[in-house]
C-alpha cells in the first residue's frame, strides 16, 4: 500500500484500528486476484481507501455502497454519531463530502466508484460477480443479514467474504456481524483469518 493511501488512510475518520485496515487491504488484494470488490458501509472512506488501494494494485476497481445517512446506530444525538458530519441545513447526517474528498485526497478517483444508495435496492439490480464483499453497513440484525443475503450470492468461487464488527461475547459488541459470520460459515464459506474484529472467509 503506497504511502500517499496509508497515510490517508489513518487520518480519516472512521471506526477501524490499523491492524484491521491493513489486514483489509491484504483481503483486497487476495479478492482481486479473482474480480472487483463491492463495500456496502463506506462512511468517510477510511475503508474505502484500503479496499482501492488494493484494486489498484490489482487492476480492478472498488464499489463502495451507502446512502451517507448514517447507519441506525450512528444517527445525530446517538452515543457514536460524530456531530462534524450533520448537514445543518436539514439535521441528518451526510458524510458523502467527507468521502469524496478522501478518495480524492488518496488519489484514488479512478479505481473507487462511489455508489450513493441503499445497498438492497443496488443489489436487486447487481449482476456482476465479485472478488471480494465486505459487510460493514448496518449493524441491527434485519439490516446485517439483509446486506449478507442481498450480496453475498455474487461472490465468484475463489472470491472473499470479509466481515467488520465481528464479536464472539455480546459484552464486546452486537452480535449481528457475529451472526453475519456464522451464516457465512454455515452456507459454506471458509473461514481464512481474524484480525481484529474483521473476519474474512473464502468461497
Amino acid at each position: 500500500m503506497d504511502a500517499q493511501a496509508l497515510a490517508v488512510a489513518r487520518a480519516v475518520k472512521g471506526f477501524m484500528p490499523d491492524a484491521e485496515g491493513l489486514a483489509l487491504h491484504e483481503a483486497g488484494l487476495d479478492g482481486g486476484r479473482v474480480g472487483p470488490l463491492l463495500e456496502i458501509g463506506s462512511y468517510c472512506g477510511k475503508s474505502a481507501v484500503y479496499l482501492g488501494a488494493a484494486a489498484r494494485e490489482r487492476g480492478t476497481v472498488l464499489f463502495s455502497i451507502d446512502h451517507h445517512h448514517g447507519s441506525e446506530e450512528n444517527q445525530a444525538g446517538w452515543e457514536h454519531h460524530d456531530a462534524e458530519v450533520v448537514d445543518p441545513r436539514t439535521g441528518r447526517m451526510d458524510t458523502l463530502p467527507f468521502f469524496r474528498r478522501t478518495i480524492e485526497d488518496a488519489d484514488l478517483e479512478g479505481v473507487v466508484v462511489g455508489v450513493l444508495g441503499d445497498s438492497l435496492t443496488v443489489g436487486r439490480h447487481w449482476a456482476a460477480p465479485l472478488g471480494l464483499l465486505f459487510v460493514d453497513g448496518g449493524h441491527a440484525q434485519d439490516v446485517a443479514m439483509a446486506d449478507y443475503e442481498t450480496w453475498s450470492g455474487f461472490v465468484a468461487p475463489g472470491g472473499v467474504l470479509a466481515i467488520h464488527d465481528v464479536f464472539d461475547d455480546p459484552a464486546a459488541g452486537g452480535q449481528a456481524p457475529f451472526h453475519v459470520w456464522q451464516r457465512g460459515v454455515a452456507d459454506g464459506f471458509r473461514p481464512l483469518a481474524t484480525t481484529g474484529s474483521l473476519r474474512t472467509l473464502r468461497r
